[in-house]
This record gives C-alpha cells, sequence and structure tokens, in this order.
C-alpha cells in the first residue's frame, strides 16, 4: 500500500499578524495572512495546505495513486476525468497552440534522457530522437468525459500545477477572510490586497547565480507573481549551460534564453505559463514579455 507522508503546518506570529509554513510540491511553502486572531490564521493556514495536498496527490507524476498515473498507465484506454482535470487539459491544450508546440505536458518523458543535476551528462542525439517519438499534445484525445493518451507516452503536470495550486489558494482565502493574504508556493505567489493600506508586500527573487548574490526584491500590491528559470536544474559541459527548460518540438534545451524571468498577471497559471512560454522564445524572451504589456523582470 502506498502510504501518504506525514504532514502539518507550522504557526509563528510576524509583527502584524502570522505565517504558516508548510511543504508541498517539492517546496517550502507559506501563507501570511495580517491577523493577530492565532485560531484565525491556523484555520486558514490547514484550509489553504489541505488544497494544495489534494492537488499535488491528484496530478503528482510520481504517486502511483494519482489520477495523473493512471492516464499514464492506462495504456491507452480511455480513463474518466472530472471537471477541474477536463479545464485543467484544456489549460494546456491553449498553451500548446500559443506555443506552436513548444510548450506540451506530454513532454516530460524526455526527462528519462534528460537529468538535469548540474553535471556534464549530456544526451546522444540518438536518444533524445528516440524518446521524442513518445511526445506529441496532438496525439493526445478528450473531452469532459474522459481523455486517451497513447501508450507509451505520459502526461506531466509540473509546468502549470504549483500555479493553479496558487489560484486555488487564493480563492479559499478570499472566501474565508477579508483581511490581506499572501500565498507562496516555493516562490509561485499571489496577495489578494496590500500587506496594509497603501503598503505592498516585500518579495524576494533569487537570482540564478543564488549563492553569491542576494535576492532581489519586488513590491507587489496585489495580484499574482511566478518565476521560471534555471537557477537549480541545468547540465554544463564545455562551458555550455543547459537549461530545463526544453523545447517539445526538438527535445533539447532552449537555447540563450534569460537564465530567469519573473512575471506579474492578475493570476499565478497566467504569470507562470508567459514565463515559461517567454524563456521558451530564447533570446527573443524580452521581446515577447513586452508585446504582451506586461510588467516583468528578465536575468541573463
Amino acid at each position: 500500500m502506498n502510504k501518504k507522508p506525514i504532514r502539518n503546518v507550522e504557526v509563528r506570529a510576524t509583527d502584524d499578524g502570522h505565517a504558516i509554513s508548510f511543504d508541498a510540491m517539492a517546496s517550502p511553502c507559506e501563507v501570511i495572512v495580517a491577523s493577530k486572531d492565532y485560531q484565525l490564521a491556523v484555520t486558514l493556514g490547514e484550509l489553504i495546505a489541505e488544497e494544495v495536498w489534494r492537488i499535488e496527490d491528484k496530478y503528482s507524476r510520481y504517486d502511483p495513486t494519482s489520477m495523473c498515473s493512471a492516464i499514464n498507465n492506462s495504456a491507452g484506454h480511455a480513463v474518466a476525468i472530472d471537471q477541474e482535470s477536463y479545464l485543467l487539459l484544456n489549460f494546456a491544450d491553449t498553451c500548446y497552440q500559443l506555443s506552436d508546440g513548444v510548450f506540451d505536458i506530454t513532454s516530460g518523458v524526455l526527462r528519462k534522457v534528460w537529468q538535469f543535476d548540474g553535471s556534464d551528462n549530456i544526451p546522444s542525439a540518438t536518444a533524445v530522437e528516440n524518446c521524442l517519438s513518445n511526445v506529441g499534445w496532438h496525439k493526445v484525445t478528450f473531452n469532459q468525459q474522459q481523455i486517451i493518451l497513447p501508450e507509451n507516452m505520459a502526461l506531466d503536470f509540473g509546468g502549470i500545477g504549483k500555479e493553479y495550486a496558487v489560484d486555488r489558494a487564493m480563492q479559499i482565502a478570499n472566501s474565508f477572510t477579508e483581511l490581506p493574504v499572501l500565498v507562496n508556493l516555493g516562490g509561485d505567489l499571489a496577495a489578494n490586497k496590500p500587506r496594509q493600506p497603501h503598503v505592498p508586500w516585500q518579495v524576494g527573487i533569487e537570482h540564478p547565480g543564488f549563492i553569491q548574490r542576494q535576492p532581489m526584491v519586488v513590491s507587489l500590491l496585489q495580484g499574482a507573481l511566478a518565476t521560471s528559470g534555471d537557477a537549480k536544474r541545468f547540465l554544463l559541459k564545455d562551458d555550455v549551460r543547459y537549461s530545463h527548460i526544453l523545447n517539445a518540438k526538438t527535445g533539447w534545451p532552449v537555447a540563450q534564453a534569460p537564465r530567469s524571468i519573473t512575471v506579474v498577471a492578475p493570476q499565478c497559471i497566467q504569470a507562470g505559463i508567459l514565463a515559461t512560454l517567454a524563456l521558451m522564445q530564447g533570446e527573443q524572451a524580452e521581446h515577447f514579455l513586452t508585446e504582451q504589456e506586461i510588467k516583468f523582470w528578465a536575468i541573463r
């Protein structure tokens, strides 16, 4: 029997409220609520943590009991899906179309040959090509009732799952309280209103060279923020750095992209996909985001 990890939340007082910490989606997570009411903070933190864990359990490719694993192990047979999954798949389809196939949630199988562990282990062109034969969102069929994934293919919700969880967490916060709340899931975050009237939240963003450099601090009144980059996941060989951002059409890392891109948008899932799509533009990343007329920071 697969055992779920032991999970808990920690609560600490801050100058003007409480911070609730927990671990999810391989990231440290935090909910900050501007309230001195300890019980309110605990209840809200537990509600949000439970929702984030639910999404993780449902869409994790690592959990053999998840819906994602059920789809990936279906061997080409139809799998029933619910409305939430249909909407996520529909969003993934939109991203695929907008990126002309460069963003593809079936590209996770490329991790069989790409291990972004900071080493110089670059796979052969033949290995990448063989793996690429099992990539292609256009091969997948789905509707509101079911999905059919061809045999030997696999879905990976990692490119949109955490950002979706941030937005769900903020929906819970807004239905629970009118107080200022910040939800931060491993650097992807959202705030419903200023921390105090006209006082923004101060958010730290890791520089890709984060060991040597201090985080950049961004002021956020409200909205969402997401960062995509290769600070911790890359390969390095012959002074060439290979980012973990893969082009699903070629099977190879996107070249000449910024080391990190941070985007601000009304919703976190929007910010996250815009940051990822920008990185996939390579040297044209900043031009792509400028055309979207949104606030962003790019670090090369």
